[in-house]
């Protein structure tokens, strides 16, 4: 989910000169829109503009992502020592940039006031965006009707809508934070996934169930991981990705401290690391849970990785 997470400082080099203050600074200033530029395309590649110095958060297409987003961001500011900041909403990820180390202390106050500056103004445009993600998310939500059971995702996935809907050919998850809709998951029917852009992810999750006390509350990634434990009994949150799992476990023990908590991973033998394993391990630690991972039958592929594919690998292949 996208916030303020990791600040990673960019100086270029061409133009660290150290110590240097005066006239310099003004040749500074007007190389600085080619040399953050040159910051920005170290990170995100190839970019054919330049910056606008205004102190103002700008977006940006970000090579790669898809045609027409703007998922980029970024500020500039050359009152001063030229700094600035820029990051991506998709990725979550900011860097700093300044184009010189600070001769003293008064500038190094004035990057880091710009630096804190730039982080207000970014988490403010982030909110705005967040906000219109979630009306529009409400408002879909609303006009949208109950999921065909023949969907042929649910098909494929060996699961039931579950008070899912349907927008055209798009399956709707629903996303809450504190019992509001936040966000959609929209799956098409050859089981690709977006969420609505700008929306929020972090914390969030889509619930399956009720919530009794004493009963572990199951926390897993995917939606279909979350219906097959919900038709085996057990109320689920939906986190949608491993790196939801402990923002949305966070958020579940702070609304409910006493209840149990069963943190269903994912197990991704054939990617290094297994993140998935990583994940849970980590979000069970994080709020006192318990882990659980399936367990594979002999014979079952290796890249099988969540209890939806187990149910599925079971019911094809081990007799009833």
């Amino acid at each position: 989910m996208t916030n303020f997470q990791h600040c990673q400082s960019v100086v270029t080099p061409s133009a660290c000169l150290k110590n240097v203050t005066g006239p310099a600074d003004a040749i500074h200033q007007k190389a600085a829109p080619v040399q953050f530029r040159d910051a920005l395309q170290s990170v995100y590649g190839p970019l054919d503009w330049l910056p606008e110095p205004d102190g103002a958060i700008h977006r940006f297409h970000v090579p790669g992502d898809k045609q027409g987003s703007e998922n980029g961001w970024y500020v500039l500011y050359l009152d001063g020592i030229a700094s600035g900041a820029f990051g991506s909403w998709k990725a979550g990820s900011t860097s700093t940039w300044c184009c010189r180390e600070p001769a003293d202390p008064r500038e190094a106050e004035q990057v880091r006031h710009h630096t804190e500056q730039a982080k207000r103004q970014r988490e403010a445009e982030q909110q705005q965006r967040q906000l219109k993600a979630a009306i529009r998310a409400q408002r879909w939500w609303r006009d949208a009707r109950r999921a065909d059971p023949a969907h042929p995702y649910l098909i494929a996935k060996g699961v039931r809508p579950h008070g899912l809907r349907q927008s055209g050919d798009a399956l709707l998850v629903p996303l809450y934070v504190a019992g509001e809709l936040v966000n959609l998951q929209r799956i098409a029917t050859d089981g690709s996934k977006r969420f609505l852009a700008g929306g929020r992810i972090k914390g969030s999750y889509s619930p399956l169930g009720v919530i009794v006390p004493g009963q572990p509350l199951c926390i897993c990634e995917g939606w279909a991981t979350g219906a097959t434990l919900y038709q085996h009994g057990y109320a689920v949150a939906c986190a949608m990705n491993s790196g939801n799992l402990k923002p949305a476990a966070l958020e579940l023990r702070t609304r409910y401290p006493e209840q149990p908590i069963l943190i269903a991973g994912d197990d991704d033998r054939l990617t290094d690391g297994n993140p998935g394993r990583m994940a849970a391990n980590a979000a069970a630690a994080l709020v006192g849970g318990q882990v659980a991972f399936p367990q594979w039958p002999e014979g079952a592929p290796a890249d099988l990785t969540d209890f939806n594919d187990l149910a599925n690998w079971k019911r094809a292949h081990v007799p009833a």
